[in-house]
């Protein structure tokens, strides 16, 4: 009976789990895109030009990126830089003394951002796809920068020459538990100047970057899925086998 409670008690926490963040705004959900190879080069292209520059992928060789097309020449040519090599790892070569001294904190590591957030936030993709999303001019902040998803965010709002500049707008409501009080309630935001992409193509970016951080996360996981497939399907095959084996030895017993 409490093993069927607690079954319940999940079902029905999920939906609050799967919008809960840190500053309250409810999250967008992430396209799955982890087995397009498409969707994953361009999210590979992101990374590396927008995200690399100040976060690191320690666990993360170049290489790697051979599993989702790219070939080495392409890799050298199009995602190496400042002297890389291939076979490198992919780190920052910010100094974590400068990255303190200039956002107040160093810029974590991203080699497994995806999966922290999922046990942190309940649904890892879908809060950096929304928090990717939800930049606005703040001129109060050190940056220059604010964030609905994650409010007072130390870290520069890295695509805005892709996004545009944004301001949030908010309408007076009264306060449903007090009515003599008014409160301010989001209601989107402004777009303040034009990005490189519309509005549209900027959410198909970040939903290719986000994928990119999935897979990122474990590059084998696509392949131990379909083994997973052909295990389960073996398991079925055998169980199968060995029922009717079990039915015919005892029946000779018998």
């Amino acid at each position: 009976m409490t093993l069927l409670k607690r079954l319940i008690a999940t079902l029905v926490l999920l939906p609050a789990l799967a919008y809960a963040n840190e500053g309250g705004y409810p999250l967008d959900k992430a396209p799955n895109r982890t087995t397009d190879v498409s969707s994953l080069q361009n999210g590979a292209k992101l990374f590396v030009n927008y995200c690399l520059n100040c976060h690191s992928a320690s666990a993360m060789r170049y290489n790697r990126l051979r599993d989702i097309g790219l070939t080495e020449d392409q890799i050298k040519n199009n995602l190496l830089f400042t002297g890389e090599k291939v076979g490198d790892l992919m780190k920052t070569t910010m100094l974590p003394q400068d990255a303190k001294a200039w956002f107040g904190a160093v810029p974590p590591d991203l080699s497994v951002i995806a999966r922290a957030k999922a046990s942190e936030a309940g649904s890892g993709p879908d809060w950096i796809y929304t928090y990717l999303r939800t930049y606005y001019k703040d001129d109060s902040r050190p940056t220059g920068w604010n964030n609905m998803v994650f409010p007072n965010v130390g870290m520069p709002h890295v695509l805005w020459e892709l996004q545009g500049i944004r301001a949030p707008k908010f309408a007076e409501e009264k306060d449903p538990h007090d009515e003599g009080k008014t409160i301010h309630k989001f209601v989107g935001f402004e777009q303040l100047k034009p990005g490189k992409l519309s509005a549209v193509e900027y959410d198909n970016a970040v939903g290719d970057l986000v994928g990119y951080l999935q897979w990122m996360g474990e590059p084998a996981q696509n392949t131990r899925k379909r083994l997973g497939v052909w295990v389960l399907l073996f398991l079925g095959l055998f169980l199968v086998l060995a029922w009717r084996l079990n039915a015919s030895f005892w029946k000779e017993v018998k």
